[in-house]
């Protein structure tokens, strides 16, 4: 079976409801970054972004998996595929895929505040005020604050380091490390962009571009390469 890398954004999970993470007036369902997506804002009012994480966590809960989602999930009938989502939702998995890595965690589970390594699953969709991991730290949503390390991306590197065919999905290539991971891709290997607005690529070797949403673009491509 052919290596089959997908690198994805936000723009397949905003098809399925769900804002991106940074909309075109700087905020995120309302929000300043600042003040709900770092170390620091825990620290000033850690029941606010708990708060937001708990309204994140029910949004995402109450969305389904798209056409593109699905589409991904075909694709492990023809191909070993690694999924590398920056999203922080679940609905690769919920869609069927079974090899899925979340550079910036998953908000269906909970985190030590002390250490991230200590992760447990959600019951419901909050997590309260008065939860604590086994070291009694505080809990707060498996997710990468701005500011903090990005455990996964030598993981992810390594993967595409080894794409035999790579796909790029509905990401800006704004957010860093996760934009760089293209540049691990040899050379050599086809990559596909589908995007409405695609972004800037400076890599050499073939690029495929496909301005479409990733509900028509995924799937067009998805049927190709089963034809293949």
């Amino acid at each position: 079976m052919k290596k089959l890398v997908v690198l994805t954004g936000a723009g397949i999970s905003a098809e399925s409801g769900l804002k991106t993470f940074r909309d075109s007036d700087g905020l995120w369902e309302g929000y300043n970054i600042e003040d709900v997506a770092t170390p620091e804002a825990w620290q000033r009012n850690p029941a606010l972004v708990q708060q937001f994480y708990n309204e994140r966590r029910k949004n995402v809960m109450d969305a389904k998996p798209n056409a593109a989602h699905y589409a991904l999930a075909k694709l492990e009938a023809k191909y070993d595929v690694t999924i590398i989502t920056q999203n922080i939702d679940d609905l690769h998995e919920r869609a069927g895929s079974t090899n899925v890595v979340h550079l910036h965690g998953i908000i269906t589970r909970s985190q030590s505040s002390v250490n991230p390594e200590l992760t447990y699953p959600i019951e419901g969709w909050e997590i309260g005020m008065d939860e604590v991991c086994e070291l009694g730290s505080p809990l707060r949503a498996h997710v990468v604050w701005f500011g903090e390390a990005v455990p996964m991306i030598e993981t992810a590197a390594r993967i595409c380091g080894r794409a035999e065919i790579f796909m790029l999905i509905g990401s800006s290539l704004a957010v860093y490390p996760a934009a760089g991971l293209i540049g691990y891709v040899n050379r050599d290997v086809p990559r596909y962009v589908i995007d409405p607005k695609i972004p800037d690529i400076n890599v050499r070797g073939p690029v495929i571009k496909i301005q479409e949403k990733a509900t028509v673009g995924v799937v067009a491509l998805v049927d190709e390469l089963l034809k293949e």
